[in-house]
């Protein structure tokens, strides 16, 4: 649901503030020394990086075209100094793990393993699980509500939030999506589009918790009730993009849009005679556990899954629960509307 959706993207933005800050693996000194001989070698151990290769103006050599990288990794940018700080860390992480000690963070994340070049592939599938949960829950209530529930006689659903209920599942999609790209491979523009998509997705949250919650349907009052907080979050996406990617200001920004879909389904939930709410709140408990569960940041389980992958896999059938309930509001406000017709 929007709460929920609202609760786990908080959850993730704060999980993301680490990078702001010097890690315990990066300020290590024996690490600090592989990286900086690795880059002027171009190897670590008896590992050696083409793209680490450099003639004598300080410039790399790409060398011939079957000396490149594979595609599927130059597309995603690693280069010399991000594949010496990676296989540094691994290496420092087998030293960590035979003296007894317990892993530590480099560059704000955990120690991931890659898998073709995919920076986390386990949050990276279950990113795509999610996305194909929101597509399903999507084109189900697109069917429901155009083939399977009566029309109006111009065509158009009697359910009065049909459209907004579209564009939250487009954005949901969006959201989704870029953060299986963002988790895939992190750099600067795949960081700025996972932030805005969430942002948009949280402020798009809050405008339908308010139209829903409180049955707004006058087109006039939508528009009034919108126009702020559109130009709002647009506002706040584009000093994000365009003039500094704030993370604190971004967390509180996040946090304050949160809570106050907070307020409002709780209100809507207990004032509700909603014959499905039981799901409704399925999904609100489910979700603040899926939020608490990812606030206990463990090291990544043999290097693939920690907390947010976590999140991730719980927030499926979640996805799936949510879906299922706006489809019954849909059918709940068909019938209480026909039967005025009649």
């Amino acid at each position: 649901m929007a709460l929920f959706r609202s609760l786990i993207l908080l959850a993730a933005i704060c999980s993301f503030l680490l990078p702001i800050t010097a890690s315990d693996g990066d300020t290590d000194p024996i690490y600090k020394g592989c990286v900086e001989q690795c880059e002027k070698s171009g190897c670590v151990g008896a590992r050696c990086f083409q793209h680490c290769k450099f003639s004598s103006d300080g410039k790399p050599i790409d060398g011939p075209w079957y000396m490149h990288e594979p595609l599927y990794l130059e597309w995603k940018q690693w280069d010399c100094r991000t594949d010496c700080r990676y296989h540094c860390m691994l290496v420092r992480e087998e030293e960590r793990t035979k003296l007894g000690e317990t892993p530590v963070k480099y560059h704000g994340k955990w120690p991931f393993r890659r898998i073709y070049g995919i920076q986390e592939p386990v949050a990276v599938a279950l990113s795509a699980l999610n996305l194909a949960m929101q597509f399903h829950g999507w084109v189900s209530f697109f069917i429901l509500v155009y083939y399977k529930l009566p029309l109006r006689p111009d065509k158009k659903a009697y359910y009065e939030y049909t459209g907004l209920w579209h564009i939250y599942g487009i954005l949901s999609m969006n959201a989704w999506l870029w953060s299986a790209v963002f988790h895939s491979r992190a750099v600067e523009l795949t960081e700025k589009l996972n932030y805005s998509s969430a942002v948009a997705l949280l402020g798009f949250s809050l405008i339908l918790a308010i139209l829903r919650a409180f049955n707004v349907r006058d087109e006039a009052t939508r528009v009034m009730v919108s126009a702020p907080l559109v130009a709002f979050v647009t506002t706040h996406i584009m000093y994000l993009n365009f003039y500094q990617l704030n993370y604190g200001l971004n967390m509180k920004v996040s946090m304050l849009m949160a809570v106050v879909q907070l307020l409002i389904w709780a209100f809507w939930a207990v004032v509700s005679s909603h014959p499905s709410r039981w799901k409704l709140w399925t999904v609100v408990v489910g979700g603040v556990f899926a939020m608490i569960s990812e606030t206990y940041d463990f090291p990544p389980y043999m290097g693939y899954v920690d907390a947010h992958a976590v999140w991730n896999a719980a927030n499926i059938p979640l996805t799936f629960l949510w879906w299922s309930y706006i489809r019954d509001d849909a059918e709940f406000r068909t019938s209480a509307l026909l039967k005025k017709v009649k």
